[in-house]
């Protein structure tokens, strides 16, 4: 049971990245799946969240409106999620996390039980 996040890169404000977490393991399929975010020195917070069927999805008040998260159930092996991020801004810049867990979408890290390694997403001004 392993996720894996990539994708990040630097960019001006402004620009777009699309990141990508691959999961591998069966459980993944009604597993909701979520991106995180950590700042040097802040907290890690919930940037997106989508349900196992991908018919839910909840962002935070920061990302709305700028922030897509989607999910591909159709492979055959290794579900995909997505996080597409458009008009990124310079406090938009973190190391972006992807992570699963049962049952419902939350907000609280510590509710999920699977994480990826990490990305770093820096916007430059």
């Amino acid at each position: 049971v392993q996720l894996q996040a990539s994708g990040g890169g630097s960019v001006q404000a402004g620009g777009s990245l699309r990141l990508s977490c691959s999961t591998s393991g069966s459980t993944f399929d009604f597993y909701a799946m979520g991106w995180f975010r950590q700042a040097p020195g802040k907290e890690r917070e919930f940037v997106a969240g989508i349900s196992w069927s991908g018919d839910t999805t909840d962002y935070a008040d920061s990302v709305k409106g700028r922030f897509t998260i989607s999910r591909d159930n159709a492979r055959n092996t290794g579900k995909m999620v997505y996080l597409q991020m458009n008009s990124l801004r310079p406090e938009d810049t973190a190391v972006y996390y992807c992570a699963a867990k049962s049952g419902a979408i939350v907000h609280f890290y510590e509710s999920y039980t699977y994480w990826g390694q990490g990305t770093l997403v820096t916007v430059s001004s």
